[in-house]
């Protein structure tokens, strides 16, 4: 296995570098838009990096950093998630966004990224809370419309998605409108930021 590559960044095609070590040997390797925009042709460039073979070809894809190669690697055990796709969700996030979404159970977060249905995201959200540790409850999936308003209400006013959704659960049952909702929840966080 490949795991590692330094060198010099030779060319760039789109998203694919070819980048020359210092034995002369080149490999044409699949880059996150974060390496690109770091990465400079010319210049001296080193990436973790992992090896796909198959019968047809063997691709190389690179990341920047050992936390982007671990979740990578995560995300290629989930069901129905090949390297293709656990690369292109590297490349449209942070790996803290992405942990935060997976903490956060945020369906939303994963349905933005191109080529990801909600039913791949469920199953990411679902197994890689329990390789993080992170909680995990189906019913936080299926929010009501009332439930939506009142997250989205809380991201409005600066909360993340996953910190919206952590104050929704704990909100006294017994409320029922929209603007309850969000005065409890308002209450909620300020109490937890003082307390902070």
């Amino acid at each position: 296995m490949i795991g590692k590559i330094k060198g010099k960044l030779a060319e760039v095609d789109g998203n694919i570098g070819l980048i020359e070590t210092s034995s002369g040997l080149s490999y044409e390797i699949f880059l996150t838009p974060s390496l690109l925009s770091l990465n400079k042709v010319g210049q001296a460039i080193e990436v973790y990096t992992y090896l796909q073979v198959r019968e047809d070809a063997h691709t190389l894809f690179a990341f920047q950093t050992k936390n982007e190669f671990k979740l990578f690697k995560m995300l290629i055990t989930v069901s129905g998630v090949g390297p293709k796709t656990a690369f292109s969700i590297i490349s449209f996030s942070t790996d803290k966004d992405l942990t935060d979404a997976v903490r956060g159970n945020d369906i939303a977060f994963f349905s933005r990224i191109p080529g990801l249905g909600k039913k791949t995201a469920m199953k990411i959200i679902l197994e890689l809370s329990q390789k993080m540790d992170a909680e995990f409850k189906l019913e936080k999936m299926y929010l009501s419309e009332e439930d939506k308003t009142v997250v989205e209400a809380l991201v409005s006013l600066g909360f993340k998605s996953g910190e919206a959704r952590q104050i929704l659960n704990k909100l006294p049952k017994e409320l029922f409108s929209v603007e309850e909702k969000i005065k409890e929840a308002l209450k909620l966080a300020s109490n937890h930021n003082k307390r902070v």
